[in-house]
Order: structure tokens, then sequence, then C-alpha cells
């Protein structure tokens, strides 16, 4: 697919980037050449191919979907330098 310089500018304008005029032959040949490519991966047979996640054929641990508090906020308020009431104390930022 070609690519002139008047479908280069109205993409630039849908982009909202600025193209200078005499970049735009350019740009529309580049670009010209990435549709090419794309038109040739088209070409190519991929039925009977499953998508791949990872290059390695492995499956990751899962665990149980359930919700849970943690259990841990004494734990946690432990590391807070103020704490009251079970909640985190914060300086007030607005006035």
């Amino acid at each position: 697919m070609a690519l002139d310089k008047a479908t280069v500018a109205g993409i630039a304008t849908l982009a909202r980037i600025r193209v200078p005029e005499e970049d735009r032959a350019r740009l529309a040949q580049e670009l010209s050449g990435i549709l090419t490519w794309i038109e040739q991966l088209n070409e190519v047979a991929t039925d009977g191919v499953e998508p791949m996640v990872s290059v390695a054929d492995i499956t990751l641990p899962l665990r149980e979907d359930c919700v849970t508090d943690g259990g841990k906020r004494d734990e946690i308020l432990a590391n807070a330098p103020q704490q009251a009431k079970g909640f985190f104390l914060v300086p007030k930022v607005v006035e």
C-alpha cells in the first residue's frame, strides 16, 4: 500500500503531531514500507497454530480466588509512625 504526502498529513493531524512539509515525502515512503511488511505478515499461514503467552511452555500455579482481609492489620500498623483506632494517621495536607 503506497501512501502519499496528503495521507501522511491526514495521519499527522489525527495523531496531533506536527510534520513539516519537507519530511512528509520521506515519512510517506517509510510508512508505505511498514504497511508492505504488515501485508507480508498477513500472508503467513497460521492455521492450527495456538497463540503463545510465553516462549516457555509452562503453566503458572494458580491460587484459589477468595477475598480476605489479610489478617495482618496489627503487623502492618506496627510500621506506621502514627496510628489511631486501627488506621494510619497522616499529616493534614490541605488547609
